[in-house]
């Protein structure tokens, strides 16, 4: 009797505590469906398999509509691969134009000369002139029982809890509308590289299909600068359980999801070969 009256607690706590992110932190919205053509969709993480993928299927990835992510934009290969959707999640973008790779990056999404569509979250101020589609989603990030989230879901207000940018990447697959998403360069196999040095400070490399500037990993490093070892195991827990809730919503809507990376760590999805 005791733990279901705390099963409820929690469970209302939850509910209330996702009902007031929603209200006072998304907006109404309608992601255009530019997946009604029965096309598929290719979500591009910045994992280290990607580089093999361009080099193994760089036609399949010019030839279908693809979206990138974070810092993609400073690799050569954003402008042979021309993706069709760039999407930025994280403050950082928009907050630090003083270091060099934001600027880098805002110079060479101004100069894709292709027709592409940047999604960031609402309430982000873009930079003067930016010629691109420009649309906006909630990164309203809920746990909830399943039939708020189905609802909250639907109606675009708010998504899985946004631990990193592939969350809202696939979201946004959905919301478009894409029967066929099929994710690439999601290796996330952070597990594998983290460690303790001998001054207990947790070191977490993230590699990339690119290679970081200085800059970019010294930000980085400075900023698990602080993080305990648990505290970095739960946002872990917190993203791969965010691909679960992911994979069930997607089902409602019979929509797949597959996973095209090699050896990577999501065991939320199908696994399939690009």
């Amino acid at each position: 009797m005791i733990m279901s009256q705390k099963n409820f607690f929690h469970t209302a706590a939850d509910l209330l505590t996702a009902l007031t992110k929603v209200v006072l932190g998304s907006h109404r919205s309608a992601i255009p469906r530019y997946g009604d053509d029965g096309k598929r969709l290719i979500i591009m993480g910045n994992g280290p398999s990607l580089r093999q993928t361009i080099a193994d299927s760089s036609d399949i990835l010019c030839q279908t509509d693809t979206m990138a992510v974070n810092f993609a934009a400073n690799a050569p290969e954003f402008f042979s691969l021309r993706p069709r959707f760039y999407i930025l999640a994280d403050p950082h973008f928009f907050a630090a134009a003083q270091h060099d790779n934001v600027r880098k990056l805002w110079d060479n999404l101004a100069s894709a000369d292709w027709k592409m569509t940047l999604f960031v979250p609402f309430g982000i101020k873009l930079p003067d002139g930016f010629k691109h589609e420009v649309v906006r989603f909630n990164a309203v990030g809920v746990d909830t029982p399943q039939w708020l989230e189905n609802k909250l879901f639907s109606m675009q207000r708010a998504m899985p809890r946004p631990r990193n940018v592939l969350i809202p990447a696939i979201m946004l697959g959905v919301w478009m509308n894409y029967k066929d998403i099929v994710i690439v360069g999601a290796d996330h196999s952070w597990m594998q590289t983290i460690s303790v040095d001998s001054q207990n400070h947790v070191i977490s490399v993230q590699p990339h299909f690119y290679k970081e500037s200085a800059g970019e990993q010294k930000r980085v490093n400075s900023e698990y600068e602080g993080y305990r070892l648990h505290q970095i195991i739960h946002s872990f827990y917190v993203a791969f359980n965010a691909y679960h809730q992911i994979a069930r919503y997607a089902k409602t809507k019979g929509i797949t999801i597959c996973n095209a990376t090699p050896e990577s760590f999501i065991d939320a999805f199908e696994r399939r070969a690009l």
